[in-house]
């Protein structure tokens, strides 16, 4: 393993529904595989639920998030963190006017999904538009919308 720098406002943008997910780095080592996000989210409708194969760590930097996991409400101030389990049904909703967090994932999957998520589906259009690319990209990451 080596060094990885990152400078403010670097890294590769995967702009979806939810926020500007900025991807930082991926670190592979003999202990495992993580990719740290800078994710940068405005107020809007939160995404549906989904359940993802890999756990994540929301902590968050600027703003107020109500994240939902496991259909239990956490809500968010700066410095305050939630864990989500891999399979667990999971969304947020930034309240106010937006909101800036750290994402770590477990493993490399969740970069391909967000790289593959924004080139895919259409920020111009409802959800309800879109959801055939949604669901479409979901399946090829082995995502899956809560419930469905």
């Amino acid at each position: 393993m080596s060094t990885t720098h990152v400078r403010p406002g670097e890294g590769r943008h995967h702009r979806m529904i939810d926020g500007d997910h900025v991807a930082k780095a991926t670190v592979r080592d003999p202990g495992g595989t993580f990719e740290v996000f800078e994710v940068v989210a405005p107020a809007a409708p939160p995404a549906p639920p989904h359940v993802s194969p890999w756990s994540g760590v929301l902590y968050l930097l600027e703003g107020r998030v109500s994240a939902l996991v496991d259909g239990d409400r956490h809500d968010l101030e700066p410095g305050g963190l939630v864990v989500v389990p891999a399979g667990a049904p999971a969304t947020f909703e930034v309240l106010g006017d937006g909101a800036r967090f750290l994402a770590i994932t477990s493993g490399d999957g969740a970069g391909r999904f967000f790289a593959d998520f924004a080139r895919s589906v259409p920020l111009d259009r409802p959800v309800e538009e879109a959801m055939a690319a949604i669901v479409s990209v979901t399946g090829r990451h082995g995502v899956a919308l809560a419930g469905g």
